[in-house]
């Protein structure tokens, strides 16, 4: 049996609290952090688990037990050392992902330098649907159309790599329409049903919200 995914995210700025919140909406277990008292009594209403603390701290990174936890979500782009603290003791710790916020490019190739696993631009990325990309465990990104449909990239498997679309019958089995198939930088819209599919490369799709659990 696969452990439970959990969470973890530093800040609760608006992103950092539309993820968390995201995140806890969805039944999953959420340990939320903020260094200011008053931020984390406001964000107790609708976060189960809030604690008041300086991630930037290894013995607090300990005590919270944060090497338990599967993704850290770092949502605190205003202070860039903060942030590069905060990720180096997650990775430190063992957390397999680390996932930070930041503010502009420099930040974004100094956080990844420090081990972060990917890093986010807020205004390209809201953190809801970050928090929805979370959710969807396996996808690599998520664009919701509507409350029931979504824009899906999600990579070929392992299982379906030599077989052909028709084989594989995706709409189906998972409820998959699938609109353009992409390899390196590569878009392909004319696709060959008969054509089998290949490693490395990723399906772009229209599918329904609710049969996304089948595909975990």
């Amino acid at each position: 049996m696969k452990a439970k995914k959990t969470y973890a995210v530093f800040g609760l700025g608006r992103y950092g609290s539309a993820v968390a919140r995201e995140l806890v909406e969805n039944g999953k277990e959420v340990v939320a952090v903020d260094a200011d008292q008053k931020i984390v009594n406001n964000a107790a209403a609708y976060l189960p688990v809030c604690k008041c603390a300086d991630v930037t701290d290894a013995e607090v990174i300990s005590r919270l037990g944060i090497e338990n936890i599967h993704t850290v979500i770092v949502c605190i782009a205003s202070d860039l050392e903060a942030s590069v603290m905060a990720v180096t003791l997650c990775k430190e710790a063992g957390v397999k992902n680390v996932i930070a916020k930041c503010a502009n490019e420099m930040q974004r190739k100094i956080l990844l330098r420090v081990g972060a696993d990917q890093v986010v631009f807020p205004e390209n990325e809201s953190g809801v649907r970050l928090a929805k990309n979370l959710l969807s465990s396996g996808f690599i990104d998520m664009i919701s159309l509507s409350k029931d449909v979504s824009v899906i990239e999600i990579d070929v498997k392992d299982e379906w790599c030599g077989k052909n679309l028709i084989e594989l019958n995706l709409r189906k089995k998972y409820g998959l329409n699938i609109v353009a198939i992409k390899k390196a930088d590569k878009v392909d819209v004319n696709i060959n049903p008969e054509q089998p599919l290949e490693a490395e490369t990723t399906l772009i799709v229209i599918a329904n919200t609710a049969k996304l659990g089948k595909l975990k």
